[in-house]
């Protein structure tokens, strides 16, 4: 028996076989495209009922499991799942464009839109047309039929074409390690990373420590290390993912992708792919990102360039550096940090013991919030590293069933993330409470110690956790418009903003307390925190702009030209550049974010969000951090109401104005508060 083809709540992990998938998602496809095809044929007149809310009906069963097989291949993969992966998104790939090219299915979508004035529909019906209409006529709905078979093959090509580049960039991560025998070569390395280097290299039966290239191994080497030339080593390693022209080398799939994407565009009648995306995001047009980069760039570079002159002058000072190189930068950044501030990592470590913090993150949601995490045991999980809990309202109401998975393993991708394994709906009259999930790569726990986290891990369990609320608290009729179906350049606020509360003492106060002794966090290490927040903003900033300059620039012009994937990101930096380029690395051949995420055209939307988060934050701050008012206001015009309204519509009755972007900017400290 297939458990993936019979109706469950929550995902059914333990029954679950790989060999389940494939037949399952083949059998859910038959299934969906009949569902479809009782609409597309249905002899009555087209009404939004009859048409577009089927619609959004159709392929239930399918989004679940298909939900749970690519959470899986991120988060828990294997060679079979990603065999499968390699059938099933050619597959999904053409089912999607069956839906998006059926001719009758658009006429009706078509013939209810044409008619939307009239039909008395509310602000989310609304919506919900306008989503659908444009599914449709922005993927190829009025294309002739030569033109729709192109689109087709461009699709299940990229389809393809991404999971093999983030596979690539996997197989890289796991393969490398820099095993060190002599322990005068950990020298700089604090006792937890040294303790979890020779953790990690038992667990591989190697004698002595191993570093890899996941972040809780890869940054504390990087940043503490005394040895230049292993720093450098290990710098090299991580900046050449991709890039080795091997079986596992990404250079051919990048050009392939950013190709394929600027054909689709240019088939659909855009100028470019980002031309494409942007039409559906808050920025509109790519002309206004580039201005909007540049004018941050204008703003930042000049601190960037002061701080980065510092740094040099500080690593000659120290220890006789002539030239600073990528794998100096952290390193010499923390020295220097500690001189100024008297505050490092391994001081506020062991006031950051991973149970505290997630204690911590629940405290701040149910005082803005009113929402209580119980942990549960009861329902199933795909690892025995995953924690559940039951959330619910102050009445004890269901609000969400919430996965947690902290630490790096050899099946999970890098970085951080936040899914969801069922959205919320109102449906027959129930509102069906959402399954979200997140996931990181946390600072493993070893023989002595906890998990004890860096406050930059602090800040991505905030991150991820605003991303979650945002899924929770969810409360639309329809699940296509629910909780983090937003803009992709919206979709980073609330994620972001609840960075800040990490930076305030009414919060640290809640959960930084010593995992030895208990004791507070000392408020002169609070005090600290926030006068070291804007430490190195301008290199910060610039680097961030860096990142969305070089997607723009793959995805803002027709890229045929381009040959060289190394010289053309040169190319892309050029505005940007600090340190001297390293010949051995290339960025694009492991930027997932925009090569096997959603992130192409977008990734400039992190610094646009922060222009939101720093605007609604300081509204926060002028009431409390934990002001109820504020709060609710937040929670029903942002949370609550997922892609339903425009988003600036949202955020104008959230804040009663549109963003400052000198909010941004003073926070920064590019600019005086």
């Amino acid at each position: 028996m297939n458990p993936l083809l019979h109706p469950f709540d929550t995902a059914p992990f333990s029954k679950i076989k790989n060999e389940h998938f494939l037949p399952a998602i083949e059998e859910l496809i038959k299934k969906t495209k009949s569902e479809i095809e009782t609409i597309a044929t249905n002899p009555m007149p087209p009404t939004f009922e009859n048409t577009v809310e089927a619609l959004e009906d159709s392929g239930r069963q399918l989004d679940r499991v298909t939900s749970i097989f690519f959470n899986l291949n991120s988060a828990e993969t294997n060679d079979d799942i990603q065999k499968i992966a390699q059938e099933v998104s050619p597959l999904l790939s053409n089912f999607n464009n069956d839906l998006l090219l059926n001719k009758p299915l658009f006429e009706r979508v078509k013939a209810v839109y044409e008619e939307k004035d009239s039909l008395g529909l509310d602000a989310e019906q609304q919506m919900l047309l306008d989503k659908q209409y444009k599914s449709f006529s922005r993927n190829g709905a009025n294309l002739s039929e030569k033109d729709k078979e192109t689109l087709r093959k461009i699709d299940a090509d990229l389809a393809k074409l991404k999971l093999t580049f983030g596979e690539n960039v996997l197989a890289e991560t796991n393969k490398f390690q820099l095993v060190i025998t002599n322990e005068e070569d950990l020298s700089g390395l604090p006792d937890g990373a040294k303790e979890a280097a020779a953790q990690t290299a038992s667990e591989k039966g190697i004698d002595g420590w191993v570093i890899t290239l996941d972040y809780p191994s890869y940054i504390p080497f990087m940043m503490y290390a005394d040895k230049r030339e292993l720093r450098k080593e290990l710098a090299i390693a991580f900046g050449a993912k991709g890039f080795h022209n091997d079986k596992l080398d990404n250079q051919l799939n990048v050009l392939t992708i950013v190709n394929l994407r600027h054909q689709r565009a240019q088939l659909l009648g855009y100028k470019s792919h980002a031309h494409f995306v942007l039409e559906e995001r808050m920025a509109e047009t790519p002309k206004k990102v580039q201005s909007f980069l540049l004018e941050l760039l204008e703003k930042a570079k000049p601190a960037a360039l002061r701080e980065f002159s510092e740094l040099e002058t500080f690593a000659k000072e120290r220890d006789g550096i002539d030239k600073l190189q990528k794998w100096d930068g952290a390193y010499y950044a923390e020295k220097l940090k500690q001189e100024r501030f008297n505050l490092d990592d391994e001081k506020l470590k062991p006031y950051f013991e991973l149970k505290n913090v997630i204690n911590g993150v629940f405290t701040v949601a149910e005082r803005l919030y009113d929402l209580q995490f119980n942990p549960i045991d009861d329902i199933d999980v795909y690892h025995p590293d995953v924690k559940t809990y039951r959330v619910t309202d102050n009445n004890n109401e269901p609000v969400a069933i919430f996965y947690a998975d902290f630490h790096p393993r050899p099946g999970k991708r890098g970085g951080a993330w936040m899914t969801s394994y069922k959205s919320q709906e109102i449906r027959d009259g129930v509102n069906e409470r959402p399954h979200v999930s997140i996931v990181c790569n946390f600072t493993k726990p070893t023989s002595s110690k906890p998990s004890l986290l860096t406050f930059n891990e602090v800040t991505t369990l905030f991150h991820e956790f605003g991303h979650a609320l945002h899924g929770m608290l969810a409360n639309t009729r329809y699940k296509g418009l629910s909780g983090t179906s937003v803009y992709w350049d919206f979709v980073e606020l609330p994620s972001q903003i609840l960075e800040n509360w990490c930076y305030e003492k009414e919060t640290l106060e809640l959960f930084a307390t010593h995992y030895e002794t208990g004791k507070v966090i000392p408020m002169t290490y609070i005090e600290k925190i926030k006068e070291s927040a804007t430490f190195h903003e301008g290199m910060q900033t610039l680097r961030q702009l860096s990142f969305g300059m070089l997607d723009m620039a793959w995805h803002g012009s027709d890229p045929s030209h381009v040959k060289d994937v190394k010289a053309f990101e040169k190319g892309a930096f050029a505005l940007t550049k600090l340190y001297p380029d390293v010949p051995e690395n290339c960025m694009s051949t492991s930027f997932s974010h925009i090569f096997q995420g959603g992130y192409s055209a977008g990734y400039y939307s992190y610094k646009w969000a922060e222009v939101l988060d720093a605007d609604a934050f300081a509204y926060f701050q002028q009431e409390g951090i934990f002001s109820k008012t504020i709060a609710n206001k937040f929670k029903e015009f942002i949370l609550s109401q997922g892609g339903t309204q425009d988003p600036m519509e949202l955020y104008v009755k959230f804040r009663g104005q549109e963003p400052d972007p000198e909010a941004l900017l003073k926070r920064a400290g590019l600019i005086e508060r």
